[in-house]
């Protein structure tokens, strides 16, 4: 792999503990030899790159509970998972297993946070992030790949997260689970039955790229409003958190935080004061997350046209009629 590529920073008490083979290479290898000269050009790249990049990628394993007070007080109506993912992640620690955790899915009401919760843990876990829509999708091909026969065919999200990724135990997030449409001749989920089941995941093989690779060690969490849609059989498959709206308390922290966030994250964020006033959270604190984050986004530019370097109330505008978007804050 390349040395130059800036990696996450993982928290100092989750180290990268090592490598680990997420495909053979010399199969790879094989499988470029035996191609035809009228294959598929794309593939025959694939394989190429497979061969560049090598096989091996970061294991990131605990090696004492990483400091999630900040996670608590950021996201706090989801406190019951997090408290699963520490349980989980105190089991790590004084054995040989990498990161591991069960796949989870959060299930509520839009625009509460879910997706940036699984973001929020990635970022946690400093083992890098995938992120698979199901909203916009309808053909199965998109997780597991397809044939490389087809047409535009190309390798599926899950294989790419794995190859152009630097860790073997990547956050995987599979987002609205329930909005996923099958268009009669592929199941969009199909791949997850074996995707989600470790032993399988040990030799999941996209139809694209042909080739087996260790998929085992992917963080799952999947987001959905209703459980209803989704196959009981993945259902069983998953740890299922119900996820409630915040309360007024949680709505202000929220607010504080994502203040904060988006501060610190700009440049021009450091003419502002370092927290923002209690009329301005008192104002925010009336929108789901997902329009707050718009919202904070939108007053420092609105203070910054009017000429100030701190938010005012009237720089908060809380009208909803954005809600189009179906991908999480």
């Amino acid at each position: 792999m390349s040395s130059n590529v800036s990696l996450p920073v993982p928290s100092p008490t989750i180290p990268v503990a090592g490598f680990k083979d997420v495909y053979d290479t010399a199969a790879v290898e094989k499988a470029l030899q035996e191609l035809p000269q009228s294959s598929n050009e794309a593939l025959r790249a694939l394989y190429e790159k497979m061969l560049r990049l090598g096989g091996q990628r970061f294991a990131v394993k605990p090696s004492g509970l990483p400091g999630m007070q900040d996670l608590f007080d950021e996201l706090p109506n989801f406190g019951e998972v997090l408290e699963h993912i520490r349980r989980q992640l105190a089991l790590c620690i004084d054995s040989k297993d990498d990161v591991e955790l069960p796949p989870i899915l959060l299930l509520g009401g839009p625009g509460i946070g879910k997706t940036h919760f699984a973001r929020r843990v990635s970022r946690m876990l400093g083992t890098g992030y995938g992120f698979v829509p199901m909203s916009s999708l309808t053909a199965g091909w998109v997780l597991s790949g397809a044939s490389s026969q087809w047409k535009n065919a190309k390798p599926g999200k899950v294989f790419e997260t794995f190859l152009n990724g630097d860790y073997a135990n990547p956050v995987v997030v599979v987002d609205e689970l329930d909005k996923a449409s099958a268009d009669g001749q592929y199941d969009p989920l199909g791949a997850l039955y074996e995707l989600l089941e470790t032993q399988t995941a040990m030799r999941f093989t996209d139809e694209f790229a042909e080739i087996p690779i260790d998929a085992s060690g992917a963080v799952w969490f999947a987001t959905a409003n209703d459980a209803s849609r989704i196959p009981e059989p993945l259902l069983n498959r998953m740890n299922v958190y119900e996820i409630e709206p915040p309360d007024a308390a949680g709505s202000a922290r929220i607010a504080r935080s994502l203040y904060r966030e988006i501060r610190e994250s700009h440049d021009w964020g450091r003419r502002f004061p370092e927290a923002p006033s209690g009329s301005v959270v008192e104002k925010l604190a009336l929108l789901t997350p997902r329009e707050m984050r718009r919202a904070v986004q939108a007053a420092f530019g609105n203070a910054k046209v009017a000429g100030r370097d701190e938010l005012a109330p009237e720089d908060v505008d809380i009208q909803r009629g954005g809600r189009k978007s179906r991908i999480g804050f």
